[in-house]
């Protein structure tokens, strides 16, 4: 391993510069980086293991979208019987192309390339726009940030339509802010999608008992049905890897069953619906049916169900292996079961209501009624998946309350188990299951939810194809017709079902919605009290090497969430008490809008004030896939990452406490002239220390002395670095405390009342209920001290 050092001075600025670590494989540095960013950015798989992920990909991602044919034409005809043959027909040809143009076309084709280096769902593409410009509403960001090896954005010419675009939203807070609000609505919609799901695919399974026994009433169904999710939600613990494994094969069989009962239909009963393939059909539909045919529309929907879950399910999946299985089992499966019951619908129109279980065969009635049950167990898991996946991002962006999350795969780390918000789905589904009773107020709720997500899914895509793509605004503007069309006229049909379980999704996300912008809310304002009490460096000077306090053996490590200046948290602990450590590190935990941080991008390190005061910061940096509790070994990373600092910042005279941060990824002239050995030590005394700005606090010795003393300051420089590694390893051996601000924030007196709300009910209880922070930052007890302060803002 070679360790390399970079020093970075803002000419523009004059500010001062700083160091960071870094840490490469022996190879030449835009070699290595080039390489890394092609696999971070192009994930190779082998055909087999691509084969392997596609046929694990049926039991996790598309069983939502599988078991749509249980309950579709029942909710397109809830009422009588279909008073004219042609209505199967251009039902079934307006479920055809909206199958064509949204799962096909638009997600399995489009949306899911617009993927964040794998990872799925509004979150991921919040990301990317976040990456592109400037639109986060907590600007904790940096420039150093964007030479990670996964932040990747593109540049745009300063007169282009994609420019103007980002200065746009730039330009306005209240464009950031419907952004967000957008994003969140989004969000808060899956969970709505990940409580209907269960409901009606297990509740519209389990009634083909009836069908098979017209003597077992409703009850009987709705209590199984629960049992059923009961076990469901239990199960999730165990992970998508393992539950994968088992439902896959169940969703295979389910889809070649359905195939082949559509195919065997069709030569059975009518072969003329093939016709449905024209879009005449559809024409002639709405001009028969009027109005009835409009708010029909809202059973056709669910023919699309589970589509948005494909999207979000991504960080469980390459897209290579979810177009595969779509294109290969999926999609043809789906139309010829369809195909099938409008078939039998054909010669059979009083059945509209139970028609995917009485187009069955009757000899293999019981065997595919066991087969259905277990396929809509996986569709329910299908948004569970989706939930859990799209909750970590709003948590890592500071959009959700801090919940307990769980990685249940070591190979795949996009696998994870949210038990708080599983037993949250659970209770919401039981009620939801209990309460109506009937599938077809469900698909009310259900229909309402998806596509107010799809809605969401398309403005973000118009956005990242400019500003991310940089497509030309004609087929921007292609897309966006297309899209906006379909799901605009879906979307007021089911404004029409509002009163008849409509309303469900819309109070669920509605409830998910104040939790999260409160949430998220809170968190910004104390973000900017803190940024605008935070210690100046002129305070911390006059307080002497001292810091005016008795200097205790042993290292303290101060959380903020401050990536630059002294946090008020650290004058308030020294005016309490009388002793502070005698080595303190500042450490900043924050999550950038990138899916993953590699480990060796993962700190920055620098000084804070002269060496006799031995203050330092570390910012270690986080993306919204990964996970800090896991990192167990978290403590000795940061002293490692600080002693290498040590180590490489003998090479060099002064220091600063400037807020300008060094480069990754670049080759230094110090590493190309070989001043640094594989073990990141000076391997020559002969450096020339040229480096000054106004910010530095201790002078730097002119070149000229440095030329004269090479070989002294060389030797004294590596005395000095000896024994300052002696004294912090010294130091860390007579303890380490994590001290942590215990802080309660407040709404000022002359706030409003809505703000007062927000800030002193809404989000002190959510506080209160979320996790504390010695919890996510993994601290020992033995070794933590909390110190208590008022916010108010």
């Amino acid at each position: 391993m070679a360790s390399r050092v970079e020093v970075d001075e803002d000419s523009d600025n004059n500010k001062g510069s700083m160091w960071v670590l870094d840490q490469k494989l022996d190879q030449p540095m835009d070699e290595e980086a080039g390489r890394l960013r092609n696999m971070y950015r192009e994930k190779k798989f082998s055909a087999l293991l691509l084969l392997r992920l596609a046929f694990q990909s049926l039991g996790v991602v598309y069983g939502d979208l599988g078991t749509s044919p249980l309950y579709v034409f029942k909710n397109t005809f809830p009422h009588k019987e279909i008073e004219d043959p042609e209505d199967v027909i251009g039902a079934l040809s307006l479920i055809i192309y909206s199958l064509t143009l949204i799962p096909l076309i638009k997600y399995v084709f489009i949306v899911c390339r617009a993927n964040d280096n794998g990872q799925g769902g509004t979150f991921a593409l919040y990301s990317l726009l976040c990456r592109h410009a400037k639109i986060k509403t907590i600007p904790n960001q940096h420039r150093t940030d964007e030479e990670l090896t996964t932040y990747s954005r593109s540049t745009f010419h300063e007169q282009s339509f994609a420019a103007k675009t980002k200065r746009w939203l730039e330009k306005y807070a209240c464009m950031k802010n419907a952004l967000l609000i957008l994003v969140l609505v989004g969000t808060c919609m899956v969970i709505g999608d990940g409580i209907l799901t269960p409901a009606i695919s297990v509740l519209s399974a389990v009634g083909g008992i009836n069908v098979g026994n017209n003597r077992i009433n409703n009850g009987v169904i709705v209590l199984v049905s629960v049992v059923i999710l009961v076990g469901l939600f239990s199960l999730q613990h165990y992970g998508t890897d393992r539950v994968g494994w088992l439902f896959a094969p169940i969703v295979l069989l389910w889809f070649l069953l359905i195939g082949g009962i559509g195919m065997f239909n069709i030569w059975k009963y009518d072969r003329s619906v093939l016709r449905a393939i024209s879009p005449l059909y559809i024409f002639r539909y709405f001009r028969r049916r009027g109005k009835t045919g409009w708010t029909s529309l809202g059973g056709i929907m669910l023919s699309i169900t589970g589509t948005e879950a494909l999207f979000a399910d991504l960080a469980h999946f390459p897209a290579s292996a979810i177009q595969i299985a779509f294109t290969i089992v999926v999609f043809p499966s789906l139309l010829l079961a369809y195909s099938g019951q409008a078939a039998y619908l054909m010669n059979h129109r009083d059945h509209a209501v139970d028609s995917f279980y009485r187009s069955i065969p009757e000899r293999i009635y019981w065997p595919v009624f066991l087969v259905a049950t277990a396929a809509a167990i996986v569709a329910s898991q299908a948004t569970i998946s989706a939930t859990f996946s799209i909750i970590k991002q709003a948590l890592a962006l500071g959009c959700f309350p801090r919940v307990k999350v769980v990685h249940t795969s070591k190979k795949f780390l996009g696998q994870i188990y949210v038990p708080d918000i599983n037993w949250i789905l659970m209770i919401l589904c039981i009620a939801v299951t209990a309460g109506f009773k009937n599938q077809v107020q469900i698909g009310n709720a259900y229909g309402t939810a998806v596509v107010i997500v799809m809605l969401v899914t398309t403005l973000l895509m118009i956005l990242i194809m400019l500003l991310v793509w940089r497509c030309h605004w004609i087929l921007v503007l292609i897309f966006a017709v297309l899209s906006l069309v379909v799901e605009f006229t879906y979307f007021i049909a089911v404004l029409f079902k509002v009163d008849q379980g409509g309303w469900v999704p819309l109070v669920i996300a509605a409830a998910f919605l104040l939790i999260m912008y409160v949430w998220h809310y809170g968190t910004v304002k104390r973000y900017q009290f803190e940024m605008h009490s935070k210690v100046s460096m002129a305070w911390i000077l006059g307080l002497g090497p001292s810091l005016g306090l008795v200097r205790v053996p042993g290292i303290g490590l101060v959380y903020t969430e401050l990536a630059s200046g002294v946090p008020h948290i650290f004058s308030h602990f020294i005016t309490n008490l009388p002793a502070i450590h005698t080595v303190v590190v500042f450490v900043c935990v924050k999550y950038l809008p990138v899916y993953t941080v590699r480990e060796e991008e993962r700190f920055l390190v620098k000084r804070i004030g002269p060496k006799s005061y031995h203050m330092f910061r570390c910012v270690a940096r986080y993306g919204y896939k990964d996970l800090h509790k896991k990192d167990d070994d978290f403590e000795n990373k940061l002293f490692d990452a600080l002693f290498l600092f040590v180590r490489l910042e003998s090479m060099m005279e002064g220091c600063s406490d400037s807020d300008e941060y060094s480069l990754y990824g670049q080759q230094t002239q110090l590493s190309r002239d070989g001043l640094l050995d594989n073990n990141g030590n000076s391997s020559s005394s002969n450096m020339d220390p040229t480096i000054s700005s106004v910010d530095s606090i201790v002078p730097v010795r002119s070149p000229l002395h440095v030329n004269r003393t090479g070989g002294s300051s060389g030797q004294a420089s590596a005395q000095t670095e000896i024994d300052e590694l002696e004294f912090l390893k010294n130091c860390r051996d007579a303890g380490v405390v994590h001290i942590l601000g215990n802080t309660v924030v407040r709404a000022r007196r002359d706030s409003k009342f809505y703000k007062k709300i927000a800030i002193d009910y809404i989000y002190a209880f959510l506080r209160k209920m979320c996790r504390e922070n010695s919890v996510i930052f993994n601290v020992p007890h033995e070794s933590l001290l909390n110190v208590g302060q008022v916010f108010f803002v």
